[in-house]
This record gives structure tokens, sequence and C-alpha cells, in this order.
């Protein structure tokens, strides 16, 4: 039983959409009456295949495994080529089952080859299920329907929006319902190896975006850890807030347009094998590493976390639906040191207490998260902007990223062959910083969709893993202390109480009193921002 304890667009439109909202509830008045949901009482029940040791993936894992005391394999996906190559390893592996949930699943080059892969191994007899959450599926029903249609694959939406009334308008009316998401990531083939992470499905999270890229990390499990993904998958796909396109009234594509529908992915898919994108990917070893059963795992004992669904449809007091609660002791006993990745860090007074109180017995807090010049959520920057200055003030160490580089290789474990690799060296496209780690000790590694904020802690449902391992956590935490200096700028106090942003730039030392490389503009809006009641919500 698991333990229940092409711009810059992902996850931040949703948050913007949310946050930026609250105001005009204070001044508008919707016209449209409040649409109830159709029933869902005719949704078909399934579970996790758990005959699968037979399976080739099986097969290789069971062996794995007993030869490594019944751990779970470790392998940290820490480049979006790998990331994306892991998967569509498994997906062409797969023999019974693909179990497939993600927040974000967008329609773009990775989006669609990853479609093209899941209907291929429909095609092959495999069982694919598809939970996508509703907020990015606007004007998708039709194409929903069609992949819905193939017998071996299902496809149902979570938390969905009414489809006759306005997805604006219920933003509004709806407020506390279609405002909370489900924000799990997770890609699970025959209940045997699992991909969970920050990562949602699109370009700019697997290096197919050439002006835009998301520093993020991903973790390939294989073991007994991978089943408790599947229950966790279960208990939502199963849950009453899943829904076909087809309970929600839309209307059926026929035969013809599946099959035309079809033609044209084959067709759009042979245009791009002449890609960069695709020949990097095929020259993956990682990709072939995987293929080969000579992945090089790190062996470990590892827990899995996560939000009960129900979560979104119960009251905020109802603490027991939150894996919060089972992640907050990690932080309560650490002793000697803990390093937090967080792109959205919205602490409030209770956490920034808790960080400050950490520092006073002793315990050294470092924090990674976004500036204002790389986030793409200016109005979750606000809210961080309030708490700032009081963890300085109690010897947090605050870092923040820089917009033009790209983490790599924090925690790598590489396989032969891949000493040289340019692949895992600093990029410099445009980024962002997107992945969820917090490590405890140097012992226990964090890796999953988890920000520390309102909106992943009390409002959306959330999904993780804690490996235990002093090995990959000596390693994340090294790799991190020594990096950090060419990726992000230290924060400190001047002599006024004003913060300093220090670090290097083109190889020279670089000072800044105000956030580097933004516009007055922004500052000034940001600045606004953090003083609207919308804490909650971001």
């Amino acid at each position: 039983m698991g333990h229940k304890l092409p711009n810059r667009r992902h996850c931040g439109d949703a948050r913007r959409k949310m946050a930026l909202l609250l105001p005009l509830m204070l001044v508008s008045l919707v016209a449209s009456s409040c649409a109830s949901m159709p029933s869902n009482d005719h949704l078909s029940r399934s579970t996790a295949y758990n005959n699968t040791d037979n399976t080739p993936i099986g097969s290789a894992v069971m062996e794995a495994v007993a030869a490594n005391n019944n751990q779970t394999g470790v392998l940290l996906l820490n480049t979006g080529l790998d990331a994306f190559g892991a998967r569509v390893v498994l997906a062409t592996t797969a023999q019974r089952s693909l179990d497939v949930q993600y927040y974000l699943f967008h329609r773009d080059l990775s989006g669609r080859l990853l479609l093209d892969q899941l209907l291929k191994a429909a095609d092959r007899g495999v069982r694919v299920r598809l939970l996508v959450d509703d907020m990015d599926m606007a004007d998708r029903d039709l194409g929903v329907a069609m992949l819905d249609a193939h017998p071996n694959m299902e496809v149902r939406l979570f938390n969905p929006f009414v489809r006759d009334r306005s997805r604006l308008a219920q933003l509004i009316y709806r407020f506390g319902s279609v405002t909370r998401r489900m924000h799990n990531k997770s890609f699970t083939a025959d209940n045997q190896m699992t991909i969970i992470g920050g990562r949602n499905i699109g370009d700019q999270y697997f290096g197919a975006d050439p002006a835009a890229a998301f520093a993020d990390m991903d973790v390939l499990l294989a073991g007994a850890a991978a089943k408790e993904v599947s229950q966790s998958f279960d208990l939502y796909w199963n849950n009453e807030l899943s829904y076909t396109v087809g309970s929600l009234g839309e209307p059926q594509p026929t035969e013809l347009e599946i099959r035309q529908a079809r033609e044209r992915l084959k067709l759009w898919v042979e245009q791009q094998k002449g890609s960069v994108y695709l020949q990097s990917l095929e020259n993956s070893s990682l990709a072939r590493a995987i293929e080969s059963r000579s992945v090089n795992y790190q062996w470990a004992d590892v827990k899995i976390f996560y939000d009960q669904p129900d979560k979104i449809s119960s009251s905020r007091e109802r603490k027991d639906l939150n894996m919060s609660q089972y992640i907050a002791p990690y932080f309560e006993q650490a002793e000697r040191e803990i390093s937090i990745i967080s792109p959205y860090f919205v602490p409030g007074n209770a956490g920034t207490k808790k960080l400050c109180n950490l520092r006073q017995r002793g315990v050294k807090v470092s924090i990674l998260t976004n500036s204002l010049a790389s986030t793409d959520v200016a109005v979750v920057h606000a809210g961080y902007l309030r708490y700032r200055k009081k963890l300085l003030q109690c010897g947090v160490e605050l870092y923040e990223a820089k917009s033009d580089v790209v983490l790599r290789d924090i925690g790598s474990q590489q396989n032969p062959g891949d000493k040289d690799d340019k692949k895992s060296k600093l990029g410099q496209s445009r980024s962002s910083l997107h992945a969820k780690m917090f490590v405890f000790d140097r012992r226990y590694t964090f890796i999953g969709s988890l920000n520390l904020d309102p909106r992943s802690v009390v409002e959306n449902t959330e999904i993780g893993s804690v490996i235990d391992s002093t090995k990959i956590g000596e390693e994340v935490a090294s790799e991190l202390a020594r990096k950090i200096p060419g990726f992000a700028y230290k924060l400190s106090l001047d002599s006024n109480g004003d913060v300093v942003w220090r670090g290097r730039e083109n190889g020279q030392a670089v000072s800044y009193n105000v956030e580097p490389h933004t516009s007055f503009w922004r500052r000034l809006s940001t600045q606004i921002m953090r003083y609207m009641p919308i804490e909650s919500q971001i």
C-alpha cells in the first residue's frame, strides 16, 4: 500500500489565471449561472496489473532487484533529452500496461511524439490509461475522444470544467473547486518501472525548444516503488473527479475522423525524423542502456508519498489527505543541513518560522529558487518577497537562479561512455528553474511535483519520492554546492538591511542592489502584487 502520507508557457499559466482573477472577484458579478457537473456514477473501475513479472521490463527489474537486496533501482533524469528518452523507451518496451498521469500535456513536438508512442503501444495490445488534469485541455475534447475510442486506450480528464460555460467565468464562480488542480506527474510501465518528478509533457521540459528550457529533475524508479505509484494512480483514475469526455456530453468522433487523425499524426511524425531533436534522441546513451538492461542504477529504500485525490473536493482542514504531513518530519528531524530547490517558494509565516528555528538549532538551510528575471510567474515571486528578508536575517542561505543557464548534471549517474557527453554540461538557452528537490542531512532526497508554496501544499494534489541513500544525497548536495555559484546569485543584506545579489557573469564578479536583469516596471508591478491578498492561491 502506498504511503498516503513554445513560449515559456507551463504550469505558471494556471497560477497566473487563478491568482490574478481573485481581485476581479471583488468587483465583478458573473452573469453565468452555476451549472452542475453531470453524473459520473457510471465510471468503470480498473486497477494496475499485478501479473507482469514475466514481461521484458518485469523480468529485467525482478532480476536486478533480487541481486540488490530487494531495494528500488534509482536513476536521476537531470537532462530533458534523457527524461524524454526514458519515457519513449518505457512506452516502446511495455507489454501489458502504461499508466500516464500529468498536469499538462502540450500539443507540441515532444507531446505529439509521446502521444504517437502511446498509440503505437495500444496498437500492439498494451492497455494505456491516460489521466490528464483539465486545466489546459480547452478545445481539445474531440482529440481526447479520438484517443479514447481506441479499444486499448482510455483517457480521462481530472476535475473538469463544465463544457457549456465559459472557463474564465468558472474560475470565478466555481472558485475553490476548479481552482484546485491535480499537479501529479507519473509515467509507469507494466507496474514495474515508473518516472516521477517535476516535468510535465512539453518541449520546454525535454530540451526540444531552442528558445526556452526549464531546469528540471525526474527520477526513474525500478521495483517496489513503481507499484506504490500505481496504487496512487488507481486512486485518481477511479475517483469521482475523473471523467471521460463522453460523460461530459461531448460528441463522439466518427470512424472516418479517427482514421484521418491517425494518418495526419503518422505523416507528421515521419516529417520529424530528420529533426535535430529526434537525431539526438536516437543517439541517447541512456535510451540504449535501458533497452540493453545496462542502466547504472543506484539501489536504495524509496518511499512514495502522495496526496489523496479527495483533497481537492474536501475541506482544507483535512490534513489527513495531505502528503505534506509525511514530508514535514524530514524537515523537523534534520540535524546538520537541508538543501531545498523549489521554483515557486512561498513559505508563509509558519514555514518561515520553522526554517528560522532550524537555523537557531544549528541546521544549515540553503534554498535555491527563481529570481524575478527567471521566474515565469511574477505573482509567485511577489509572495516570496514577503519572507526574503526575514529568512536572510535568521541565517538562511538564499540563492536565486539566473535566467540564462540551465541546471544540468546535479546528482548525475552516468552510464559507461557518457563521461564526455556534451548534454551533461550547462546549457545557455533561456531558462526557468522548475525542479522540486529537498536533501536532508545528505541522506534523504525528495524528488517530486511538490513546491514549497500554499498552492502545492494546500490547494493542489502532488506526488513525490524520498530516496534513502547517502550516496545519492552526498552527490546531489555536493553538486549543488559546487555549481550554484555558476547559475545563481547569492543573496545577503547590506548595512542598511537591503538585499544584495552577488554572483559571476562572463567570468567576472558582479553585485546588484536591485533584482538583476529586470526592468523598473517589472519590479514595480511585482512590489504592488506583494500586497494583494492572494497568497493562498500562489
